[in-house]
């Protein structure tokens, strides 16, 4: 599940990395993004996630415990809350963010205690109450989510969970943190989610 900025068309680059991987992939577009019709809110993202989900595995057949779900930046609380409902087979969080009040006070710290907040996004909240293998991958270099927010989410998670450490920045750094980040992927998608073994902390 993409992020905030952009649309499908623009996951050319992460499509490859999972191609390569040998994983088959589906990519959806969320209300008011792309082609997709709709206004975008926060609980219409969810219902979108949510509905994808069920044409994969009512239309399509798909078993849960072979979908692993993947979000990036704002896609990630998306599929974290889709996670904390759902039963797939794992999830992996890349460069995200605690919560929208948690973004909110370590970017703009003044600014956040004199506004109320519109959107919630807890993401931390969901993680807590999610039960396949979690990955949490964020970048110490990232410029727009501070690093710190990923590794609170990734405290919240329960295990097996696996902390993958990227390089570079917010957009591209998993680009940057090549061919670790793909490698991560891989060992995370073998051994953890499909091999059964419990996840521990790696740092790449």
């Amino acid at each position: 599940m993409h992020g905030n900025g952009g649309n499908i068309s623009h996951r050319g680059d992460s499509l490859a990395i999972f191609h390569r991987l040998g994983f088959n992939v589906f990519i959806f577009d969320y209300r008011g993004y792309g082609r997709s019709d709709g206004v975008p809110g926060e609980r219409g993202l969810y219902e979108d996630a949510a509905t994808a989900w069920q044409y994969l595995v009512e239309q399509r057949g798909f078993a849960g415990n072979d979908i692993v779900l993947f979000g990036r930046s704002l896609g990630a609380t998306i599929a974290a809350k889709l996670a904390a409902e759902v039963e797939p087979a794992g999830l992996i969080m890349e460069s995200s963010f605690s919560s929208a009040r948690g973004f909110a006070q370590a970017v703009l710290p003044l600014l956040s205690r004199m506004v109320v907040m519109r959107y919630r996004f807890d993401t931390a909240g969901y993680v807590r109450r999610v039960t396949c293998p979690v990955l949490v991958a964020h970048s110490p270099d990232d410029d727009i989510i501070p690093f710190q927010l990923g590794q609170a989410v990734y405290a919240a998670a329960n295990q097996p969970k696996t902390f993958l450490t990227m390089q570079g920045d917010h957009n591209s750094g998993f680009l940057q943190s090549q061919p670790g980040y793909e490698q991560g992927l891989r060992e995370f998608m073998s051994s953890r989610v499909f091999g059964g073994q419990e996840g521990v902390t790696k740092n790449n």
